[in-house]
């Protein structure tokens, strides 16, 4: 039997070598490429939120807890429960501690995950289902 040449393993085992290396740096460039588009989605998206208008009016007005109460209770507590506590939407008791209001206030108007509907109310009624939603703890 012929035994290959120390060169030819060499070269044999650097082949090896260099395409396990090829591997590694292109899963780390597919890692590092979904990490900037994961980035670049949420900065989007929140910019886009926080120019819309209408989220805008909603903000900058104070809201009644009263009245935000009422609409939670006539509106979402079907799917999120009279407390938030959840039931077949999510729970939301410290949801603003978790969401800054553009970003709630986006949630609840587009529509973007089903089942939940989007609502489109007045400004002065978002500011106020806004104040009741930071009560819930």
């Amino acid at each position: 039997m012929v035994q290959p040449s120390r060169i030819a393993a060499e070269s044999a085992s650097a082949d090896a070598n260099d395409s396990s290396d090829r591997g590694r740096g292109l899963i780390a460039a597919l890692v590092v490429s979904a990490a900037t588009a994961c980035m670049v989605l949420v900065l989007w998206v929140l910019g886009n939120a926080q120019q819309d208008p209408y989220i805008k009016a909603s903000l900058e007005l104070k809201g009644a807890v009263d009245h935000g109460g009422q609409l939670f209770r006539i509106n979402c507590a079907g799917c999120h429960g009279l407390a938030g506590q959840g039931l077949v939407g999510p729970q939301l008791q410290g949801v603003s501690n978790q969401l800054k209001d553009p970003v709630l206030v986006h949630q609840i108007i587009s529509g973007e995950t089903p089942p939940m509907p989007s609502f489109e109310m007045e400004p002065q009624s978002m500011a106020d289902l806004l104040a009741y939603l930071h009560t819930l703890s």
